[in-house]
């Protein structure tokens, strides 16, 4: 059985895929979801941390997987996946999708931070960002439970490129309003495919059965020969 391993993404906990995982299983996937020590109450890591943190997870998984990146989350499974063996494709959904060398800052264009301590400021508007196709109560639920990142995790650079040897689909959020669509058009070139869902940021909370129904479908066309091309 191949296993679906989900990776938060910035000020986010594993317990934001909770709906997900129910749509998920109820398809028969089994599901893993990470913490990335990058995100808490007082983190101190990086990125590669966080990339450390999900080799070390995939290492104790003995079947398949396919590694899906949210977000900030897309970053630390580009490095981390490049060192594991059983990965057989990367889904980036709304997700940085960084070469060797780059990073949040780079992506955006940003010159580096000179001081890397301390946590990155919480994205302007979050229910808007966010969460804005979530009723209000739901989407304040959710932004009371943001925890703080690292400013490391965003500087730190990627050793490594996954999705340059490992089949890679990229999900664009057609209506988000954290990450433009026009920068994960970007992004998504890069892929070896491109899917789309309509709504903003956080399609695991707002329609979480549409895009179970997807990631279904993106798992059910991979095979571990994909990995290979033969």
């Amino acid at each position: 059985m191949t296993t679906v391993m989900l990776v938060h993404g910035a000020w986010h906990q594993p317990s934001t895929w909770a709906k997900l995982e129910t749509e998920l299983h109820a398809l028969g996937h089994a599901t893993r979801t990470p913490a990335l020590p990058s995100a808490g109450n007082r983190p101190t890591a990086g990125m590669h941390d966080d990339a450390a943190a999900l080799a070390a997870e995939l290492a104790s998984i003995a079947g398949p997987v396919v590694l899906l990146g949210h977000s900030y989350g897309g970053i630390p499974i580009s490095e981390a996946a490049a060192g594991a063996g059983n990965v057989d494709r990367l889904i980036y959904l709304a997700a940085y999708m960084p070469d060797k060398g780059q990073s949040m800052y780079t992506i955006h264009g940003i010159p580096d931070p000179e001081d890397t301590d301390g946590m990155f400021p919480l994205i302007d508007e979050p229910r808007t960002a966010l969460y804005g196709d979530l009723p209000d109560a739901e989407a304040e639920q959710a932004v009371r439970e943001l925890v703080n990142q690292t400013v490391r995790s965003f500087a730190e650079k990627a050793e490594a490129a996954a999705w340059r040897n490992i089949p890679s689909t990229y999900i664009i959020t057609e209506q988000d309003k954290a990450i433009p669509p026009a920068l994960q058009k970007q992004m998504a070139a890069q892929a070896a495919e491109i899917r789309r869902i309509p709504g903003g940021h956080s399609p695991f909370l707002s329609q979480p059965r549409r895009l179970a129904a997807l990631i279904n479908e993106i798992v059910r066309s991979t095979s571990p020969v994909d990995q290979w091309g033969v």
